[in-house]
């Protein structure tokens, strides 16, 4: 980094509020699993037709800072939506810092960076994508990315959860969805913010480091991005209503913890905050996740649940639509089985909610799947809510997901060719595990 980068750098580290750059290197390991702070209220926003709604009220609200992190900024209508939202929110003087993942937004990125450049708006790419990086021994580093789902607005409102600033009914890789995605997202105000919004001025610190905002913007690029816009533009040509949500009942002292996992200081926080609610489980564990590829030390813990009389519902992807990973969590199923999980397959749309409920009080919603990418490589980001009519609501709405848009599963694909191919896409995930030098358990 040149003598002219690094004092661009030291001076943006400026603009990052009251904590410093040491400051912000202190942020806590937690090392004995979520630390709970009480005063919060929490809404659980179920799929985009809550939280698009609710995360622009925010930002048209906003008096001084708007902070989000995405791993994909699409360029569709809903997206364009909150991107008119913070251009409107800067051009009134609010600080606006949006950071994505150069591997999850692509070429919608590049096109996004050249519309950040035309205002007072910063945009940084997390690790912009260099697949040469795989040719030079750095193809571990390509495959950490950022998968958060964060927003902080004025220091006193965040949002966390699974959703990407993408249309419900888009899916990059499959077109216009008759149903939408199926995920979740939390409304927060409390003490929990301050946390929420230190990791993000962390990782804004790193990255401002490491190199200035980035335009990754030129006319090479613009044919193909036009391309991807008008495909999307002419899918959704009906217009989308949103209506703001109806507001769940606000607890004035719900307890929530802020669980991050990163490659530096909280490497398992995660999976450790699962595996203590599992050991402490007494009547039931519901949990929907888009991608389950659990470690060994996962799978013990459900199965000691299970054959201890909890109730053990795993509501899991049933289209297919990464075949490896479909079919790597396929050959887990009959050890899963045995032991009396219940396992559902969701068909309506993809699953990509990353939630879980334990007994009547615990729940966590996020980002982080439950495979070996987002568990040992990837930024993540959950809270945890200890609260029973917030518990209750998330597990009337996995439920009801259960009941009427899935279909259980009884017993594992019998055939030889599909235990076969089941048994292969499994030992391929754990070759990509044993490559990356971060087994632990898989």
């Amino acid at each position: 980094m040149s003598t002219e980068q690094a004092d661009a750098a030291r001076s943006d580290s400026e603009s990052l509020g009251s904590a410093d750059p040491p400051a912000l290197l202190r942020l806590g390991r937690q090392t004995d699993g979520p630390r709970f702070a009480p005063g919060h209220r929490v809404h659980l926003l179920r799929g985009g037709a809550d939280f698009f709604p609710a995360i622009r009220s925010a930002i048209d609200q906003a008096r001084k800072r708007v902070l989000i992190e995405t791993y994909i900024f699409n360029d569709d209508p809903t997206a364009l939506g909150i991107l008119s939202s913070l251009q409107a929110a800067a051009a009134r003087g609010v600080e606006v810092s949006v950071v994505i993942d150069g591997f999850g937004s692509g070429e919608h990125g590049r096109t996004l960076a050249s519309r950040f450049a035309q205002g007072e708006m910063a945009l940084h790419i997390y690790r912009p994508e260099r697949w040469w990086h795989l040719f030079r021994g750095k193809g571990v580093s390509l495959l950490k990315r950022l998968h958060r789902k964060l927003a902080v607005i004025d220091d006193e409102i965040a949002f966390v959860g699974g959703i990407n600033m993408l249309d419900d009914y888009i899916d990059p890789n499959h077109g216009v969805l008759s149903d939408p995605r199926f995920d979740f997202a939390v409304r927060i105000e409390g003490p929990v913010v301050q946390d929420i919004a230190l990791s993000m001025q962390r990782l804004l610190w790193q990255i401002r480091l490491a190199q200035p905002p980035v335009a990754l913007s030129g006319p090479d690029r613009q044919p193909v991005a036009q391309q991807l816009r008008d495909r999307t533009r002419q899918a959704l040509a009906f217009p989308r209503r949103f209506s703001l949500p109806v507001p769940l009942p606000q607890a004035e002292d719900v307890a929530v913890a802020f669980v991050p996992r990163d490659n530096i200081r909280n490497r398992s926080t995660i999976e450790r905050a699962y595996l203590q609610a599992f050991d402490s489980a007494r009547q039931r564990i519901v949990l929907a996740n888009a991608y389950f590829i659990p470690s060994g030390r996962f799978r013990k813990a459900l199965i000691r649940a299970a054959r201890r009389g909890v109730r053990v519902q795993l509501l899991l992807q049933g289209r297919v639509e990464y075949p490896l990973q479909h079919h790597a969590t396929q050959a887990l199923y009959s050890a899963l089985l045995e032991a009396g999980v219940e396992i559902h397959e969701y068909e309506r749309s993809f699953l990509h909610a990353k939630v879980a409920v334990v007994d009547a009080d615990w729940a966590t919603v996020g980002s982080s799947n439950v495979d070996p990418f987002s568990l040992l490589l990837a930024r993540e980001a959950n809270v945890v809510v200890r609260d029973a009519p917030f518990t209750s609501a998330l597990a009337q709405a996995l439920q009801e997901a259960i009941n009427e848009r899935a279909v259980r599963v009884t017993v594992p694909p019998l055939s030889l060719w599909a235990r076969l191919r089941n048994r292969m896409a499994l030992a391929l995930v754990h070759l990509a595990v044993f490559i990356t030098g971060q087994r632990r358990g898989y």
